[in-house]
């Protein structure tokens, strides 16, 4: 995917209207408008995996209230989970298609394995519109967080972390994400131009389907082959597999755990901060993320031409089509030091959430209250 040539960036405050982003300057016209329809109109939601809590938490009930708040509660969703399982999420896929739907936002289990779906949805007239990750076959436009920033990040954030004393003999374990997600190719390649030439990447591994249990096998095996005393830091694409490997490093008698890198925020990733015990995640504000797409999703299907340019004024390629109208959101780091200022104030979680018994008191020694 090449890198984003505009950001429509806003801070973490929701009242930021997202239609205004990239308003100046949209195009009238679209190539592929679809007809005119009102606001009685069907929005499928297609995500991939429950196992990251984000998507059923977040992400659904967000896009959800977003399609209601735009149809004057005349339109409606109709969700489906493909539960890691491409054959399955296609099945869920061909199901809309063949109900009807007005329009679909996908995200992809396998981005290539579902570019055959995405066509008979073309064929169907159904737009479909990449979410999160940007799947194969003619889809319409797509929606995402900027996923080399976010490597880049998390890159820069693990340098941070081992302070002035780094050396490029300090051994670094990498776990990726899964190799049929677009997106955690991204992740690594921004990674990488952070960490390449400043450290030693001792072990590395990409983690099928993103399943934290085989994360932990991986971190047994790197523990196995390094040294559990020999870990400076560890790269781990996202918090579910932080959390795994954690345990992995517990587990072998590691009483100090290095630092650990994480994406997406989840609760339990956010009081590992707390503790100490994960040093960083990335936050994306899916509030920004899942309004764009609902947004994008009723303005397309409605005809609404020069408010859709408006919100897909960036462009990026796949491997089977160039130019993809999209929208890339920013990103930022969320340490001990800014929870307050990101999922708190967003909504995402509230302190009392976080600060449970068992983190009262690391929560009290970061003044989180």
């Amino acid at each position: 995917m090449r890198r984003r040539t505009a950001i429509c960036l806003a801070a973490s405050s929701m009242a930021f209207s997202l239609t205004a982003c990239g308003a100046l300057g949209a195009s009238s016209t679209s190539a592929d408008a679809s007809p005119t329809k009102g606001d009685d109109i069907t929005v499928g939601v297609l995500m991939p995996e429950a196992t990251n809590t984000r998507y059923e938490n977040f992400d659904y009930p967000i896009i959800q209230k977003k399609v209601e708040e735009l149809t004057a509660k005349q339109g409606k969703t109709v969700y489906a989970n493909g539960e890691a399982d491409p054959k399955k999420q296609a099945s869920q896929m061909e199901k809309m298609i063949a109900d009807k739907v007005d329009v679909i936002l996908l995200d992809a289990v396998d981005s290539t394995a579902i570019a055959s779906t995405v066509k008979k949805a073309k064929t169907a007239g159904i737009p479909v519109i990449a979410y999160d990750r940007l799947a194969e076959g003619p889809i319409d436009a797509y929606v995402s967080f900027d996923n080399e920033l976010v490597g880049e990040v998390q890159g820069r954030s693990l340098i941070e972390s081992l302070g002035s004393d780094i050396d490029t003999s300090d051994k670094i374990v990498m776990i990726n994400g899964s190799p049929s997600d677009p997106n955690a190719g991204q992740f690594k390649a921004g990674a990488l131009s952070e960490l390449n030439g400043k450290v030693t990447i001792s072990q590395r591994y990409d983690v099928d389907g993103w399943k934290p249990e085989i994360a932990k096998k991986d971190m047994a095996e790197a523990i196995a082959a390094i040294g559990k005393d020999n870990i400076s830091a560890v790269y781990s694409a996202n918090d579910a597999m932080a959390g795994a490997a954690i345990e992995a490093m517990e587990e072998a008698g590691m009483t100090t755990i290095p630092p650990i890198t994480g994406q997406d925020a989840e609760l339990s990733a956010v009081q590992r901060i707390v503790s100490g015990e994960q040093y960083m995640s990335v936050y994306k504000s899916y509030p920004l993320e899942a309004e764009a797409a609902a947004e994008m999703a009723v303005a397309k299907v409605q005809g609404k031409d020069i408010l859709f340019d408006s919100l897909t004024q960036d462009r990026v390629d796949s491997p089977t089509d160039k130019e993809i109208p999209a929208q890339l959101v920013s990103v930022s780091a969320l340490t001990r030091a800014n929870i307050k200022g990101t999922v708190v104030a967003d909504g995402i979680f509230t302190v009392d959430q976080i600060c449970t018994a068992k983190f009262a008191a690391a929560c009290a020694a970061i003044k989180l209250k």
